[in-house]
């Protein structure tokens, strides 16, 4: 019932492409929680009254949610961070469904648990059951790899109808699906009133932890495929889908609806590309239930967990990985982390340490922001990055520095020091090029003006160049007007130095080679594609 009305709310508001949403273990098993917290008893007529209002009240803090703009804190996680958030819930799900190919029964919780459940229900290990397990996985990658147009998973579950036709698989311990009644669901308003009987703090607290499950789960995998394939989201409309999705499941009587990563992974794995899916999807769900009833029982659960566990496969991002172990192993560490956070401590933990991870990396990146000193090559204009550029070099008496960054109080110092550490004994301006600084805080701005009155004593003018406008007003607004009536803020590089006397062609402070006997200035032959090799790869010229 979650697959029919749910799904298609959700295919009509969402603006995901690829993601599919359904009913989903750890929202479920929430909302069993809630029941025994509250003492309702399973499959009992208070559970059917209960769930749809718990599925509505998730609903309405998607609803709030929307209105608060909740969906911003997406845009603070990395894309390893979202990387390996949604390879763990791949991993995790593969382990709830391991069992269910050897004949057991699937659990929920973290990875000890998951594995002690493996091990445990080996007990129940049915050999029939495993071999069309394995078999059907096999077949499903074989023929990805060999045929990949054929609808080789519709393909399995026909096989397997068959096989128990047939072969009554059943005889051999061979699990098959529960009956389902006939016939669509009817649509059930939810019974307010019966909320007075319970404790309505908890069941909105607990419902509010349900949404926030969703909204973590959901909009990180939601973004990763996003990312993926270079797909726009409105991450705020998404909450709105989330609200109407589960207020459908309230109106069937069902449990919170969520992002269902298994569901995406094999539209995904059929290169499914728009919500059209989601929509023959639920036609497709209703046609099942009001003719096709019949047809489920002889549907073997080993044939359908490993289509499961096929697509799940998938959207382990191990290319992702592969590619962050090459390139960034910090990255990489952090995809690990994210990856092991969900399967050591849940999804919701994991999402909480993923979102710590990503503005921790944000953190200390503005800490340690890049910064460059720059110079001049004979012959060309601009200024260019020193020890980058072979022919560049700085002018005589000279620091020009480039601050790659916003100014505030954990990163000051570091300005404070590249210059300090740069000055020589025959230093008499410094320029600070500020293009990069969009922002400054009260403290920093206090710094640079104790640093430019600590170099003025030594005989050394100071000077801040080349930034937006904005940030002058910002500067004013802090109480550093005198910074700009007294000149230190100059709109350029070249008004700095002729403010200090230095004019075009500037004299540059090239080393003499020893071959030259100490005489002349050596001549540089500098192209300009050559330059621009410079900037481009450096030191690392192919």
């Amino acid at each position: 019932y979650g697959s029919l009305l749910p799904i298609l709310i959700y295919s009509l508001i969402t603006t995901s492409p690829q993601f599919i949403i359904g009913v989903d273990a750890m929202p479920a098993a929430m909302v069993g929680t809630l029941l025994t917290t509250l003492s309702v008893q399973p499959e009992s007529q208070e559970a059917l009254t209960l769930v749809p209002l718990i599925s509505f009240i998730v609903g309405l803090w998607f609803i709030l949610f929307y209105y608060v703009k909740a969906g911003r804190v997406i845009r603070f996680i990395s894309t390893p961070v979202m990387g390996g958030f949604i390879s763990g819930v791949g991993a995790t799900i593969i382990l709830m469904q391991i069992p269910k190919l050897y004949g057991g029964k699937p659990a929920s919780g973290e990875l000890f648990d998951l594995l002690k459940n493996i091990t445990q229900e080996i007990t129940h290990f049915n050999l029939v059951s495993f071999l069309l397990g394995i078999g059907t996985i096999a077949i499903i990658f074989l023929s990805k790899h060999y045929i990949p147009r054929v609808p080789m998973t519709a393909i399995m579950v026909l096989v397997g109808a068959l096989l128990q036709i047939i072969f009554h698989l059943d005889q051999y311990g061979v699990a098959l699906l529960p009956a389902v009644p006939e016939g669509l669901p009817p649509l059930l308003f939810p019974d307010f009133f019966a909320l007075i009987h319970y404790n309505f703090f908890t069941i909105a607290m607990e419902s509010l932890s349900i949404a926030l499950v969703i909204m973590a789960q959901t909009l990180l995998a939601t973004k990763s495929y996003a990312a993926k394939y270079q797909d726009t989201i409105d991450e705020n409309q998404e909450l709105l889908a989330y609200g109407g999705m589960n207020f459908a499941a309230s109106l069937i009587g069902c449990c919170p609806i969520n992002g269902s990563v298994s569901r995406s992974g094999i539209a995904d794995f059929y290169q499914g590309k728009s919500q059209i899916i989601s929509l023959a999807a639920a036609v497709t769900m209703a046609v099942a239930l009001c003719v096709g009833t019949p047809f489920l029982q002889y549907l073997p659960v080993p044939i359908l967990t490993a289509i499961v566990i096929s697509a799940l496969i998938g959207i382990i991002d191990w290319k992702m990985f592969c590619h962050l172990l090459h390139y960034s192993r910090s990255e990489a560490m952090v995809f690990l982390i994210s990856f092991f956070a969900v399967l050591l401590f849940g999804t919701i933990n994991g999402v909480i340490i993923g979102c710590l991870l990503s503005f921790g990396e944000i953190t200390m990146r503005g800490v340690d922001p890049p910064a460059t000193f720059l110079g001049r090559i004979p012959g060309h204009g601009n200024f260019h990055t020193l020890g980058r550029n072979k022919h560049a070099y700085p002018i005589k008496n000279t620091i020009i520095y480039r601050f790659q960054g916003n100014l505030f109080f954990a990163n000051v110092s570091k300005l404070e020091y590249d210059i300090e550490r740069s000055i020589k004994p025959d230093t008499r301006q410094v320029v600070v090029d500020a293009r990069c600084v969009g922002n400054i805080d009260i403290t920093a701005l206090d710094r640079i003006k104790l640093f430019r009155t600590k170099l003025e004593q030594r005989g050394i003018r100071f000077y801040i160049t080349e930034h937006d406008s904005s940030l002058n007003d910002h500067i004013r607004e802090l109480g550093g007007e005198e910074l700009i009536t007294s000149g230190v803020i100059r709109r350029t590089i070249t008004l700095a130095l002729s403010d200090a006397g230095l004019e075009k062609p500037y004299d540059l402070d090239i080393p003499v080679p020893p071959s030259s006997g100490g005489e002349g200035t050596p001549v540089i032959e500098a192209s300009e594609e050559l330059t621009e090799k410079e900037w481009a790869y450096g030191g690392h010229q192919p």
